[in-house]
């Protein structure tokens, strides 16, 4: 599972207001859950009801009970109509009686069963997943289970789509099951739709049959075990573009537009599947691997087994993959297939075990593909935004006591637990490390684990007792904070260290940390142990060295203070030749403006083979003050109209702007034609800036596209000189965009039509009006509420503004727009 990822920079764009926090209730343990019965086999027959946004389905489930005689059987059924439930023995079906509260189906057995005994059950079934109150969370915003997208066909700029989300709990939205993760089940699906239509699930497609009625009815059959979860359809009108991996079919759905394209965003996958495989020593575990990007998904990415889906965020043409390949996010689904789907959770207090791996994953396959440096950026991007959601709270990875198991799909469990798997491998070593992941795999194929089957893979691997590693970071809060300091006398040099995170409710940790120690620009480096509050090291060295790295292996996920000189920062990033150290040590001297060292580091960063390293430098460069700096005007030109990567040309195209004004007027006309959408948009912010009646003339060749980072610079530029007969451009341009960029453009929007005459004011508002009601993403909605707030000296908009907060179904949202102006 992949959390969808809105996050950018524009200067309009509001930051979400703060919120008073709910009081919590009272904690509760949550338990795996009790095995009753083995669900063995789950054979389906849906049919779709598009007008009614229902499934009517036929279910016939194959149960055995788990140990213990039984003469009940309960399953999870959310929202349905229940028709029948029957007992099938052979040809002969027998009624039996059953509870239903809506929820859970109790069904009463014709004798006591025992585990010797098979129970076939059938029922038929109509589920509603749109006809009852819903949850989610932040990172999975609805659990309906089955989604109908523009089920009517009213909206002619999206197509109709449906789809499922199994994780947590909510395949039970759409058929009847033990909705758990330490279930498992085989699976055979009939899927009847309109020819017209596609469809996907999990394992193979075994044959299609025309009814001779319009429709089709498709049979999917998963003949290796996975959870219930995993399960999923999907039905549109996509085109299946085909591809291959040592015999095995892979498949990529996109919609028809975007076919094209499909080789090019998907086309790492098969090289991904080889890597992994041998990294791991297991081939990918499953007869197919298919790939779909749909419409209005509720989260980032699901690893669906056999079958991953994605949100409409990867639906992008070559040019828009020049500033974005979404590797990350497909490599991240891909390793789920072994970790997740092969072998999964227990429960979700375990989710770490999913999560964590998939996290890594993304490290791994940037250090295979792209070299340590993306590697080391990747995970100096992850535990940043872990460190930042621990600041805010603190909590054990492995953790039973949660408000909502939604709540589990945090930065702790993605982020921490990558970082946590990063550390492992450290400390064990490459060889051990994934020794044990092959085993890990082979015994536990086809199971559910907890977190301690890892920890005995590994003591058994390296026959150590990992007791202590597992305990402190899987099964503690927290990470450590460390004074590091070092000082040389007498031919000795001191390292000392101090823990001073709250021991209250953080471990005191056992690290196995190195520290190198540079001389004469040669490096030593140490090992030491630290498993004291305060601990103080002493080493001979025969003269002063130069600079002194701890934790040189840049593993330990932990905040560490160790001052240094400017130019032991400046020797640090010359020096070393990883990520990390070289990053922070320029971070620190290019912040450091007055500096003699960080001037002229700035001028060498800027040059860094290193594309990250160069975009620090040209982002620095407009906060010095030095009569020298236009002598770099060449060099940062250069970079604006030929740097490799397009994060740098755009941010030279800026800066340059910021230091020169006009001087360099044709380059950025010229960038207005460049390969990437974002430099292209960057060119339009400042060539807008410098030549406004210019930019004028050639504005409207760029009102075709919908890519953000052309659409936004636009609407900015139309908010100032488009006038309103751009009007049908921003709703041509919101009817168009993918969630993410409505997020933005719809504020945008509301500035537009802020100064506006009153009619065009109208209009807006019934645009504005329509998406925060009606958009399947909050974040659409607040965006749209928002907007709404800047027009509210119109007559009736603020008594609309309260209506759409009283309607609105999110409790979130609903808290939030109570704090809004």
């Amino acid at each position: 599972m992949t959390s969808e990822d809105t996050t950018a920079n524009y200067s309009r764009i509001d930051t979400l207001p703060e919120i008073e926090v709910l009081e919590p209730e009272p904690r509760v343990y949550h338990a795996s859950r009790t095995r009753l019965f083995d669900l063995l086999h789950t054979r389906l027959e849906i049919s779709l009801d598009w007008d009614q946004q229902r499934a009517n389905g036929l279910a016939l489930l194959h149960l055995r009970p788990y140990f213990y005689p039984q003469d009940k059987l309960l399953l999870d059924a959310k929202n349905f109509d229940i028709h029948y439930v029957q007992l099938v023995r052979g040809t002969e079906k027998t009624d039996l009686d059953y509870f239903y509260d809506t929820s859970q189906l109790l069904i009463n057995l014709d004798k006591v069963y025992t585990r010797e005994d098979d129970l076939f059950i059938r029922i038929k079934y109509t589920a509603k997943p749109t006809e009852h109150e819903t949850g989610g969370s932040m990172a999975i915003e609805s659990d309906q289970g089955l989604y109908f997208i523009n089920h009517d066909g009213s909206d002619p700029d999206k197509p109709m789509q449906v789809w499922t989300q199994g994780e947590t709990e909510s395949n039970s939205n759409w058929f009847p099951t033990i909705d758990s993760p330490n279930e498992r089940m085989t699976q055979e699906i009939f899927l009847t739709v309109n020819e017209k239509y596609v469809t996907l699930s999990n394992g193979e497609l075994v044959y299609s049959k025309f009814n001779g009625d319009s429709t089709r009815t498709d049979y999917w059959r998963m003949d290796k075990s996975h959870a219930p979860y995993l399960a999923m359809i999907a039905v549109g009108e996509f085109e299946v573009i085909e591809d291959t991996w040592n015999g095995i079919p892979l498949y990529y759905y996109i919609e028809p537009e975007y076919a094209e394209y499909a080789r090019d965003i998907f086309g790492a996958t098969p090289e991904m599947m080889t890597f992994f495989s041998d990294l791991i020593g297991i081939d990918y575990p499953w007869n197919k691997y298919a790939q779909i990007i749909v419409r209005d998904y509720v989260s980032g990415a699901m690893e669906n087994t056999t079958a991953s889906l994605f949100y409409d965020a990867l639906l992008v043409d070559r040019r828009e993959l020049l500033d974005e390949n979404h590797e990350g996010i497909i490599a991240h689904e891909l390793f789920h297939q072994w970790f997740g789907d092969l072998v999964t959770l227990e429960s979700w207090a375990n989710l770490t075990l999913n999560e964590g791996f998939a996290n890594y994953s993304e490290y791994l396959w940037n250090e295979y593909k792209y070299g340590k440096y993306e590697a080391g950026l990747h995970d100096m991007e992850e535990r940043m935004q872990y460190l930042k959601e621990a600041e805010v709270e603190q909590k054990d990875l492995i953790r039973f006591y949660y408000e909502d198991k939604d709540d589990m799909f945090d930065s702790h469990s993605y982020a921490k637990g990558g970082r946590i798997m990063h550390m492992l491998r450290n400390y064990v070593g490459d060889d051990a490390f994934f020794t044990a992941l092959n085993l890990y795999l082979k015994r536990y194929e086809y199971q559910a684990v907890e977190v301690h089957q890892l920890r005995l893979i590994f003591e058994e691997v390296t026959g150590e007792d990992l007791n202590w590693f597992f305990n402190q970071w899987f099964l503690a809060s927290g990470h450590p904070e460390l004074e590091v300091r070092d000082n040389y006398a007498d031919s000795i040099l001191t390292l000392s260290v101090r823990q001073l995170q709250d021991l209250s409710t953080t471990p005191l940790y056992r690290l196995p940390v190195k520290f190198d120690v540079w001389t004469k620009d040669q490096k030593i480096q140490y090992e030491l142990i630290i498993d004291k509050k305060e601990q103080m090291f002493e080493f001979e060295l025969a003269e002063e060295p130069q600079l002194v790295v701890f934790d040189s292996d840049h593993q330990l996920l932990a905040e560490i203070d160790h001052p240094k000189s400017m130019k032991e920062y400046f020797l640090q990033y010359n020096l070393t030749d990883d990520f990390l150290p070289r990053y922070l040590a320029l971070d620190t001297l290019l912040k450091d403006v007055n500096d003699s060292l960080s001037w002229h580091v700035m001028k060498d960063a800027i040059q860094d083979e290193f594309w990250f390293f160069r975009q620090m430098a040209v982002n620095a460069l407009e906060n010095y003050d030095k009569p020298d700096k236009h002598e770099i005007e060449g060099i940062l030109s250069e970079l604006a109209a030929n740097d490799e990567k397009s994060q740098v040309r755009a941010d030279a195209l800026n800066i340059l702007y910021s230091l020169t004004g006009d001087k360099y007027n044709e380059l950025y006309m010229s960038a207005l034609n460049d390969s990437s959408y974002l430099v292209a948009g960057t060119a339009i912010y400042v060539y807008s800036a410098t030549s406004p009646q210019e930019m004028a003339k050639v504005a409207g060749q760029f009102d075709q596209y919908d890519n953000i980072n052309i659409v936004i610079p636009l609407a900015s530029f139309y908010i100032d000189r488009g006038g309103y007969q751009k009007f049908e451009w921003f709703v041509d341009k919101i009817k168009a965009a993918k969630s993410e960029t409505l997020w933005y453009l719809l504020q945008y929007f509301g500035e537009y039509i802020m100064d506006a005459p009153e009619l065009v004011q109208r209009r807006g508002i019934a645009v504005l009006e329509r998406y925060a009601r009606g958009h399947s993403k909050n974040y659409v909605r607040l965006s749209a509420y928002q907007s709404l707030g800047l027009l509210t000296e119109l007559t009736g908009v603020r008594e609309l503004r309260e209506d759409i907060r009283k309607q609105e179904e999110d409790r979130y949202l609903r808290q939030l727009y109570g704090s809004l102006p």
